[in-house]
């Protein structure tokens, strides 16, 4: 999805305590809000770069299993490789 451009609008910090969910959807969809106080800039309302889902762990037990054999030791002429004398 192709992000809107930045508009940076400026709010009083007495605007941005009414109005704060409006102002939080608009970051949402990509804008930058600086909120003020006295007429000089405090803070920057942006969107979220990631909004990923946390992780949950053990979400996936059970889905993939693991060979019998699965921490044996690698074979002589593989490790030789990994030293660098292969």
């Amino acid at each position: 999805m192709p992000r809107k451009p930045v508009v940076r609008e400026t709010v009083s910090l007495y605007e941005a305590k009414t109005h704060l969910s409006r102002l939080i959807e608009r970051a949402a969809a990509g804008e930058e809000i600086v909120i003020s106080k006295s007429g000089r800039p405090r803070a920057r309302l942006v969107p979220l770069e990631d909004t990923r889902a946390r992780r949950v762990p053990g979400r996936g037990k059970g889905q993939w299993r693991l060979r019998k054999d699965f921490d044996a030791p690698l074979p002589d002429e593989l490790t030789l490789g990994f030293e660098g004398r292969g």
